[in-house]
């Protein structure tokens, strides 16, 4: 009985967690959606697994205060649950922007099903006890004072909420922000303010630009002049040698690093085409000859140019691994950027290789993302992530280049997946053949292995309902390991 449950529970394991994944898979490559503008099947199913979740996070996140005792140089634990939720917010609002455009995979409003995902998601960002560590940054005036990052991230959620439900919420403390953010940017020197202090990157600030165009259209206030001269931050002497927008610059002086970086770029790529389109067209261009590789066995976004090649093997908070030049979160934030130029010649391979490495599970879980977050404060910011990449739409007016082909990590992946799920389910099938033919071997105090199983799988729904998904997949897999039996005159174990 125990040998022939744990036979059953093995091959089910394999077909669900590795045969169920690469078939998954293999049918939303094909997908027009992932070709060319409009938004996946895989986008859709996500999102309808992903909202419930990220309210109940969200919700017992804000419920229990955790945030106020980080410390500043925990930047998962501070940083990543706010942008996660912005990119949460950006994701339903894509969505919400296809189904009033006729896209009704879902039978309701992806704002009403995600009605208290976006509340809670958007009360997180501007909780005061979030911005604890941006206040020892700034002080008690880190509203109104530079904050780039932070205050960037409050226009934006503030602003989606708007966008979606339309439910006034917070539309002083909306306005309030972008009326100073504007102002204060117009007035800076060099069209650059600082994220922290004696720290700046363009990118952020490109991004705060977008979220004070988009809320001009909740606040009836109109900043285009003000956005159209804030080009100078990034132009000219304020570019790179390489005539795209740096990584870091020095906000008093306008002066950049020299070499542009993939996740920068990538990042902006998603924002620029809002702001100036004509300059984003040159700067994708530009950005597409020094930083698209494709090397076997995967196409991706470079982290630096190809002419900076001592760089290839390195690592930090940003780019993530950089592995033979691939910059991972420039190929990730990619996904979304080429989608946003028009360019699905480069959106299609990368987005077939975040299918493939997602590893999702039925009901919607994406395992790979859950694993790679932050289980303890940020567990959900890869699947907000992906949503938010796959649903990004081409700009209105960008000419779609469609093509591409599915790289070899690909199939690579898959073939993996198909033939180890393949090699347990046959495992599995001939343990049980074995114990219908033969009797079952006496298993080694019953009693107990059984009670161990048992709490290896409480102990898993356990960790993984307290957000340590990664500890509770562990334990998971413990429990299937195959109960230990007493030899038999004759036989072995």
């Amino acid at each position: 009985m125990v040998l022939g449950f744990n036979a059953v529970a093995l091959g089910l394991t394999a077909v669900l967690g590795l045969i169920y994944p690469a078939v998954r898979t293999a049918v939303d490559i094909t997908d027009p959606a992932i070709r060319g503008p409009g938004v996946p099947k895989a986008a859709w199913r996500l999102f309808q697994s992903l909202a419930p979740r990220y309210a109940t996070w969200a919700r017992e996140r804000l419920s229990k205060g955790m945030a106020a005792g980080l410390s500043i140089q925990n930047i998962s634990g501070t940083e990543w649950p706010l942008f996660g939720s912005v990119f949460f917010l950006w994701g339903v609002e894509n969505l919400q922007e296809a189904w009033s455009a006729g896209d009704h995979t879902l039978p309701v409003e992806p704002r009403i099903l995600a009605h208290d995902a976006i509340v809670t998601a958007s009360e997180l960002v501007i909780d005061p006890k979030h911005a604890t560590w941006v206040q020892q940054h700034w002080g008690e005036n880190y509203l109104h004072r530079e904050n780039v990052f932070y205050r960037m991230l409050v226009i934006a959620a503030l602003a989606s909420r708007a966008r979606l439900l339309h439910d006034g919420a917070h539309l002083d403390l909306l306005r309030n922000q972008v009326e100073t953010f504007a102002a204060e940017l117009d007035a800076s020197r060099t069209g650059l303010l600082d994220d922290y202090p004696g720290q700046c990157y363009p990118g952020d600030v490109m991004a705060a630009l977008a979220c004070i165009s988009r809320a001009d259209t909740v606040l009836g206030t109109d900043h285009g002049a003000m956005i159209a001269r804030a080009l100078r931050g990034f132009t000219g002497a304020r570019a790179t040698g390489y005539q795209l927008p740096p990584y870091f610059a020095d906000a008093p002086t306008g002066r950049p690093t020299p070499i542009p970086r993939g996740c920068a770029n990538s990042y902006m790529g998603l924002t620029a085409p809002e702001l100036w389109p004509e300059q984003a067209k040159a700067w994708f261009a530009r950005y597409d000859e020094m930083f698209w590789q494709e090397r076997f066995p995967a196409a991706a976004f470079r982290e630096y140019p190809k002419d900076v090649a001592h760089m290839n093997w390195t690592v930090d908070v940003d780019a993530g691994p950089v592995v033979d030049g691939a910059g991972i979160s420039a190929s990730a934030f990619g996904v979304g950027a080429a989608r946003k130029n028009g360019r699905f010649d480069r959106a299609y391979p990368l987005a077939t290789e975040m299918l493939a490495l997602r590893w999702e599970w039925p009901g919607g879980v994406l395992l790979l993302p859950r694993v790679l977050s932050d289980q303890g404060d940020a567990p959900l910011l890869g699947e907000a992530a992906i949503l938010w990449q796959l649903s990004v739409q081409p700009q209105a007016g960008f000419p779609v280049v469609k093509g591409g082909a599915i790289p070899p990590l690909v199939c690579i992946v898959l073939s993996i997946m198909l033939v180890l799920g393949g090699a347990i389910v046959v495992v599995a099938i001939r343990r049980l053949l074995r114990l219908w033919r033969e009797p079952e071997p006496e298993v080694r105090s019953p009693g107990f292995q059984l009670a161990l199983w048992g709490a290896c799988l409480m102990a898993a729904v356990g960790a993984a309902a307290a957000g340590y998904f990664t500890v509770g997949l562990a334990l998971f897999l413990l429990g299937l390991m195959r109960p230990r039996v007493s030899k038999q005159p004759g036989a072995s174990n």
